[in-house]
């Protein structure tokens, strides 16, 4: 499972400021890949070597003036639900407020780390107004400057140091699926579909969290951990803002799957919220297949499955190399070419392209299309080598790394995808200098 900081705080406190910060200075070691809609309110962060999702509540309210209190609770309590650490940001130059106090009161009573980040501290006479923040009774506080980024850096040490790594020997090395998709898509349908006529083959992990329940799967010559976010309890308290809820569940479960079955309501198309999941599974490089549920509904004619996946590779460009199967959980047609096309993606994976192989593609390659010349100069990429990591990571080595272009490097990132069956997998393609 991996560690997920919540930024929460009224508006106008620097929050989202914060998380640019947070979230761009990873840019500096690990590209984006090219394409991949910026997600406003969610984003991966690195330091120390440690990896994390960051989560800025913020986006998720109407940030109008007349900001209600109960919105920014809902917020908090929500982030307490999801989150592993908390950072919440208050403003020195606005002083401490009702709301921050209503705030510190909700989060005194977590166990879990709460951070106060005091933003706009950028000279000395500030930092003297900032002990006022003490009042709020959660421990130290960070002084920082968010559009300068000065102080960040302790209170990222401090931060990633309240990480747990939860990486459990004991499990079976078997791969772990799960369903995500937006409310009433027919989650828990498939879930049913798959696991409903043999409950005895469902084995729950003991110690997971509440929510996602892995069930192990065993038959017809398959194996894997079901993970699944269908079904979960509604708080009768909150009513939540429903998009925010089920995109932070769906981080959760994605970030300690290996292959998402990301579900699309075929009656209701392709909606935004779907296009800023599969941008998750994607961010996270891990596998995905996008099931478009409920198509016995759909009237249809020869040409509709073809419309349908088109305009569906076109919103979730440039990575198209994805299964994508229409399915009726209820009426189980097609399920199990769900599973087998999850099991193919597992698969690639986990794949090894052995270097001499890759060398003798990428040769091919530049020769029927070169890299184009940049002021005069010609690119030359050496070779190239698959680099040890979960997921597909390749390096490529060359005299003028920075002259390559997006354009060249999705020409190359398809040709190994075509030579070597890379379906439902991202790659992560690195140009480094000789």
């Amino acid at each position: 499972m991996g560690n997920i900081v919540a930024i929460v705080g009224r508006p106008n406190v620097g929050k989202s400021t914060l998380f640019n910060r947070l979230t761009e200075s990873r840019k500096a070691i690990v590209h984006e890949s090219s394409g991949v809609t910026r997600d406003r309110h969610y984003g991966k962060s690195e330091w120390n070597g440690k990896e994390f999702s960051i989560i800025d509540t913020g986006g998720y309210v109407s940030n109008s003036e007349d900001i209600f209190e109960e919105e920014i609770r809902k917020q908090v309590i929500l982030a307490l639900d999801e989150a592993q650490s908390i950072l919440l940001v208050v403003d020195v130059e606005a002083g401490l407020t009702d709301l921050d106090d209503s705030m510190a009161k909700l989060l005194r009573k977590t166990k879990k780390p709460v951070f106060v980040v005091v933003n706009k501290v950028d000279n000395s006479e500030r930092i003297i107004d900032s002990h006022v923040f003490h009042s709020l009774g959660l421990g130290n506080l960070y002084p920082i400057s968010s559009i300068s980024g000065s102080g960040t850096g302790e209170l990222l040490d401090d931060l990633v140091d309240t990480f747990t790594d939860s990486s459990d020997d004991t499990e079976p090395d078997i791969p772990r699926f799960a369903i995500v998709g937006r409310p009433n898509v027919g989650k828990s349908s498939l879930v049913n579909a798959l696991l409903d006529e043999e409950r005895n083959i469902v084995t729950p992990i003991s110690g997971t969290t509440r929510d996602t329940v892995p069930s192990r799967y065993n038959k017809f010559g398959l194996d894997f951990y079901l993970m699944d976010t269908a079904g979960l309890r509604k708080k009768a308290k909150v009513k939540e803002n429903v998009e925010f809820y089920s995109t932070m569940r769906s981080i959760r479960t994605i970030e300690s799957a290996d292959v998402s079955l990301l579900m699309i309501d075929a009656q209701d198309g392709i909606k935004s919220q779907d296009i800023s999941i599969f941008s998750v599974i994607q961010k996270n490089h891990k596998g995905v297949v996008i099931l478009v549920n409920k198509w016995d509904l759909v009237e249809k004619d020869n040409k509709t499955t073809k419309a349908f996946t088109e305009e569906l590779k076109n919103r979730i460009a440039p990575f198209t190399d994805v299964p994508i199967i229409f399915t009726s959980a209820l009426t189980k047609q097609r399920i199990f070419k769900a599973l087998e096309a999850a099991v193919e993606v597992y698969e690639n994976l986990r794949k090894k392209v052995p270097t001499p192989k890759l060398n003798d593609l990428l040769q091919e390659a530049i020769k029927a299309f070169p890299p184009p010349a940049v002021k005069g100069k010609f690119v030359k990429i050496k070779y190239a080598s698959q680099v040890p990591n979960p997921t597909p990571v390749f390096a490529f080595f060359c005299n003028l790394p920075q002259y390559i272009k997006d354009p060249y490097k999705r020409y190359l990132e398809n040709r190994i995808r075509e030579t070597f069956n890379f379906k439902g997998v991202p790659l992560q393609l690195y140009f480094r200098k000789k």
